[in-house]
């Protein structure tokens, strides 16, 4: 009998397909697993003890925000230490296709992250995920192209429909990075631009990126007020373009429309007994986080950050502002409402130096220590501060967490960065999904609240995803897939980030490996760098 490079043994195998567990051995040679056998009959240079411990597929995070993190630190920390294998990127903004325009307005760094810089030495999509690979990261990367990206690219930050050649550039950067790999469209819809464009803008768009069967992935227009109505235009876009669909980050915000999720739960099981494919993704906690600037109007935004600044600082502005930031509206999605009180909005990450020490403070804080207005105190921190501050607004329900995971086509995600607590990253407080979002989901939901079992959710964080995403050879243990496998402790897998302390690894993995390559032995990061990118259904070759 010939010896294998790796055997994992004696470990509990959920292969990713939902069906029962069973005991025994996964063989690893070079980059790919080449068998699974009952324990006990595979022989290997390297044998890796698993017994008691759970063995599934890498999981794959369904919206990551690690595009400059992993810059910083390619090793992934967070991530990784909670089995993540793949970070899937591109919420509305991705990091190409790029213009020389928006090259040369932000040439140290991208998303206006003064802590983390770096020389933008790429122009298109697939040339940024090659960079990430030559760099060096421990875990792989896939992307979505963004419709923010390609409305800044061709239109900018201005309020208005394309212009017909102005559309069809759109579609035509669509394609090309398609060609080059990327799995398919994402929107993010309440922000500006993404939030000026029209429906038929997305459909055009949309059908572009069908013709090599890549996917629709949307923050919807609305998770309040209109949450059905946006929703239906999910739907609207993706039967028009013949695409497969995904909700990101399923949710509804604030308190009065808690309610509509069990509607909109039964329009999506409705589409997906018509046969639609449609799924959602969600993190486990009952806040959201975003900018700051979320509570102020779209139409302030026009033109991009210093406009907004501008229009800000003029009195006469600044009154209308305060007006509409109270007025219900199906305009734009108001977080200032949502939020409901001051009190529920957490303020995490500042740019300006000066201002780092209101990090984690509630605005109702800041608006005591200033004595300023609520709405003054707002805007002020705007205008004064040189980025988006990053904010956790808490509107969600718990119930309807609870609820959610318990959906068979709801695969999870962190919508945050994958960070280690240590250099710069200690600048600002993140969500704490960016330290335990899947611990927690493994350790909180599945083992303290039984909300589900715990094949079905190695299911949904493993083969599921990577089938929406049409990547091959990626999720599941299965002879010949790619070799991203995770061995942890059910008993013991557990999150520790908190929102007012969010700056600690989880624990409960115990081994991780990436494409064959150990990256989390005994608990602890090898520092190898082995990640890849997985590219979708589009991709050429070239």
């Amino acid at each position: 009998m010939s010896k294998h490079e790796v055997i994992i043994r004696g470990g509990t195998i959920y292969d990713g397909s939902g069906s029962p567990p069973f005991v025994g051995d996964v063989a690893i040679d070079g980059q790919m697993i080449t068998e699974i056998s009952t324990s006990g009959r595979l022989e290997g240079e390297t044998v890796v003890d698993a017994t008691g411990l759970a063995v599934a597929p890498g999981f794959i995070n369904m919206l990551s925000w690690a595009v400059e993190s992993l810059i910083a630190d390619g090793h992934s920390q967070s991530d990784i230490r909670q089995g993540v294998t793949l970070e899937v990127v591109g919420e509305g903004f991705s990091m190409g296709p790029l213009s020389d325009k928006m090259k040369a307005s932000a040439p140290r760094g991208l998303l206006g992250n003064k802590d983390i810089a770096y020389d933008v030495e790429w122009t298109t999509l697939g040339e940024y995920l090659d960079y990430m690979v030559k760099r060096g990261i421990s875990c792989n990367i896939a992307s979505f192209v963004g419709t923010s990206t390609l409305r800044v690219y061709t239109i900018g930050y201005d309020d208005r429909p394309p212009t017909e050649a102005e559309l069809t550039k759109m579609c035509e950067l669509a394609e090309e990075a398609m060609r080059e790999g990327a799995v398919g469209l994402a929107s993010a819809l309440i922000y500006p631009p993404a939030s000026y464009a029209k429906t038929d803008e997305l459909i055009a768009i949309a059908e572009a990126v069908s013709k090599y069967n890549g996917m629709y992935i949307s923050h919807l227009r609305s998770e309040g007020k209109f949450f059905l109505q946006a929703l239906d235009e999910m739907l609207t876009i993706s039967r028009e373009a013949k695409i497969r669909s995904e909700i990101y980050h399923l949710k509804a915000a604030g308190h009065e429309n808690w309610s509509k999720m069990d509607e909109v739960i039964r329009v999506v099981e409705a589409a997906r007994a018509n046969g639609e494919e449609i799924t959602a993704d969600m993190y486990m906690y009952p806040a959201g986080g975003t900018g700051l600037e979320a509570c102020i109007p779209s139409w302030a935004h026009d033109g991009g950050e210093e406009a907004l600044r501008a229009r800000l600082r003029d009195p006469e502005i600044r009154a209308r502002l305060k007006v509409e930031m109270n007025t219900p509206s199906d305009e734009w999605e108001n977080m200032w409402l949502e939020s409901q009180s001051p009190e529920n909005i957490l303020l995490a990450g500042f740019t300006t130096e000066s201002l780092k020490p209101l990090t984690g403070k509630r605005l109702s804080e800041v608006i005591a220590m200033r004595g300023t207005s609520p709405e003054d105190t707002l805007m002020d921190l705007v205008v004064e501060d040189e980025g988006r501050i990053f904010t956790m607004y808490f509107t969600m329900s718990e119930e309807n967490v609870r609820k959610q995971v318990a959906l068979p086509w709801v695969s999870f995600c962190s919508d945050a960065e994958s960070m280690t607590p240590e250099g710069a990253f200690l600048n600002s407080n993140p969500h704490p999904r960016a330290y335990g979002n899947f611990a927690r989901l493994l350790g909180h939901y599945v083992r303290d609240e039984k909300l589900a079992t715990l094949e079905d959710v190695i299911r949904r964080l493993t083969s599921f995803p990577a089938n929406m995403l049409r990547i091959q050879d990626r999720g599941s243990l299965k002879a010949g897939y790619f070799a991203d496998v995770v061995v942890f402790d059910p008993a013991k897998v557990q999150d520790h980030s908190t929102f007012e302390d969010p700056h600690h690894l989880s624990t409960g993995m115990t081994h991780v490996f990436v494409n064959g390559t150990q990256v989390l032995k005994d608990g602890d990061h090898t520092g190898a760098l082995p990640g890849q990118v997985v590219r979708g259904p589009g991709w050429t070759g070239k």
